[in-house]
């Protein structure tokens, strides 16, 4: 599909950047943007700012941890309504296999910083999905911001992970390994091939989800295992002289440095994707990460957090272990609040988006819901950029 702001086809999987009906119907000027960050890393985006050379006074800067948000669908469109928006990848773009969370708010507030410098009044941080957890934690964690929106924001990467791994797995090393019981893809738990809808016992999936969190738990001590092993070592390494004579400084430098790599096999298994009956909203059967059939998805290539090394998942994908989690950042969030749910998403439910908003500390927060539009908002975005372009002007004028 033609895209006319990056002159070509929007990349495969980039659901978030612009399609042909999100022009502004104006020119907009964009400046590549490079950044080091103060630990060193490299932080790379794209500045969008009004037409015209119209002056602003209020940055939007959105992220993710993984995701190059630097062409996303809401930059153009916020910047066509007075604003400069610098969209970018943190240091983990497109490869999250050792994200950590703490280290992705230094990249935000790196850019924070930046929009500061180029003279903005005020900062506010926007998250679209994953990117809404990182936000409220940079700002609870760096002090930044001075609002936040979440726009189909999700209740955090490892709460997401707690609501679609496969509990049915056995054995962590054999992707095959199956508790017959706990498999939702099994005929006699209710599963039914696609596009057949599927119905599941509710006293199944309580135990289903309480096998989640145990699965989580037990992935969570194989890399805090690691992590203690290699903590133990550096530890007698420090007693120990650098020498060629004895293999004793060699053997406990190795075992120090290691970073052990853990592939988590099966990590799409909502039996919501495939019983609508499940949290009712307006999402259709499937999941977003899936091409239809969540089934092959759950056992094939791609899916999400499949190889990360011991330290990566506990701070990205572990809904136990994880502190980029909203239910304990939003009570923080006291700046002025936006929320805006797509109630076809097939990802977020109902009730996690309420929740997000009711777990604000912000006096003045706002909730609206995008009746019919899905995860990334195609075919809703240029109402939904108003509704966030109406709010900002009040607030940022």
């Amino acid at each position: 599909m033609l895209d006319t702001h990056i002159g070509g086809s929007r990349p495969f999987g980039l659901n978030y950047w612009p399609l042909p009906a999100d022009d502004p119907g104006v020119e907009i000027p964009r400046e590549s943007i490079r950044l080091v960050s103060p630990d060193g890393a490299l932080v790379r985006g794209i500045l969008w700012t009004p037409p015209q050379g119209k002056k602003w006074k209020t940055a939007v800067i959105l992220s993710h941890p993984r995701g190059d948000f630097s062409v996303h669908y809401a930059a153009p469109l916020l910047a066509a309504a007075g604003y400069a928006v610098l969209g970018f990848g943190t240091r983990y773009m497109n490869n999250d296999t050792d994200c950590l969370h703490e280290a992705c708010t230094i990249d935000v507030e790196t850019v924070y910083n930046e929009m500061k410098r180029r003279g903005a009044q005020a900062v506010v941080l926007l998250g679209n999905s994953g990117g809404g957890s990182l936000m409220a934690l940079a700002h609870t964690e760096r002090g930044i911001g001075d609002g936040w929106i979440g726009m189909a924001a999700h209740p955090g990467e490892g709460v997401f992970m707690l609501q679609v791994i496969d509990p049915s797995v056995a054995d962590e090393m054999d992707p095959f390994s199956t508790i017959p019981e706990l498999d939702m893809y099994h005929p006699d738990n209710g599963w039914r091939p696609w596009p057949e809808p599927c119905v599941y016992d509710k006293q199944w999936l309580k135990r289903y989800r309480a096998a989640q969190i145990e699965r989580v738990a037990r992935i969570d001590e194989i890399a805090k295992a690691s992590i203690a092993e290699s903590g133990v070592a550096g530890s007698q390494l420090r007693g120990v002289e650098a020498s060629t004579q004895t293999l004793q400084w060699r053997e406990l430098r190795r075992r120090a440095v290691f970073t052990k790599y853990m592939v988590i096999y099966r990590t799409l298994a909502d039996p919501a994707y495939l019983d609508l009956s499940i949290d009712p909203d307006d999402r259709p059967m499937g999941s977003l990460f899936a091409f239809p059939d969540p089934f092959d998805a759950n056992y094939g290539r791609g899916g999400l957090g499949r190889s990360m090394t011991a330290r990566g998942w506990l701070s990205t994908w572990s809904g136990l272990s994880s502190h980029a989690k909203l239910a304990d950042t939003m009570p923080n969030v006291k700046v002025p609040t936006l929320l805006l749910h797509p109630t076809a998403d097939t990802e977020i439910r109902l009730w996690q988006a309420k929740e997000i908003v009711d777990n604000s500390g912000a006096a003045d927060k706002t909730y609206i819901e995008m009746k019919g539009a899905p995860h990334y908002l195609e075919g809703h975005r240029q109402v939904a950029l108003a509704h966030v372009a109406e709010w900002l002007a009040k607030r940022f004028p």
